[in-house]
């Protein structure tokens, strides 16, 4: 039987909070167990409303509409760490297949919408895919301080990698996020945040990382 469109909407409503159920790998922010993925859409989703500000031209509905799909293909593709080469290496098809999967129990037009919302957030091809993206960058980044890099630290995460990955916000950003960045991951180096071979070697400037 043909389910309505009000059933196709529900069936996916239904589907999406197996959300609640992929764990990450960052910690919460005081470290008392890992977050949750519908916990780390939802925080992109309140970086969104506060930071959009900064970024001229924003539609803010269409980047928060981004922020909260982009990460269901989780659901069946599961969290690819971020600092696992080897995992990323078929990132893109697995989650492509995923994508396919998750939206298709959507009616036609709004799984076109999502699908073509999900594709421009890996593309980073717009100002509000160039926002969703660098907070998806700024909120586990801000998480690893308050826990004092205790993710870094169980996965040998250097100061030379995290600021690889953040490499789009330095670069790409408005300057006022792009300096905070720097300047947060500086003082996280100082305090011992970062993954070292040497524990108690120097940190090179920030800059001259860069």
């Amino acid at each position: 039987m043909k389910l309505s469109r009000l059933q196709q909407q529900m069936q996916f409503l239904k589907e999406i909070d197996k959300l609640k159920s992929i764990y990450r790998q960052n910690y919460l922010s005081d470290g008392s167990r890992r977050e949750n993925d519908s916990e780390h859409s939802w925080h992109l989703a309140m970086m969104v409303i506060i930071l959009s500000e900064h970024f001229e031209g924003i539609d803010t509905l269409k980047t928060l509409k981004m922020v909260l799909i982009h990460d269901l293909v989780e659901i069946y593709a599961g969290d690819t760490f971020a600092y696992d080469e080897k995992a990323n290496l078929d990132k893109e098809l697995r989650e492509k297949i995923a994508a396919q999967k998750i939206f298709s129990l959507l009616p036609p037009e709004q799984a076109a919408e999502f699908t073509g919302l999900w594709e421009e957030f890996e593309r980073m091809d717009s100002t509000e895919a160039l926002c969703a993206a660098s907070v998806d960058r700024i909120q586990p980044l801000t998480l690893n301080i308050c826990s004092k890099g205790k993710m870094w630290h169980e996965h040998r995460v250097t100061v030379e990698k995290v600021l690889k990955r953040n490499k789009l916000v330095l670069d790409r950003a408005p300057e006022v996020i792009s300096e905070y960045v720097r300047e947060t991951i500086a003082e996280a180096a100082e305090n011992k945040c970062f993954y070292s071979e040497l524990p108690n070697e120097e940190v090179a400037p920030i800059n001259e990382s860069l």
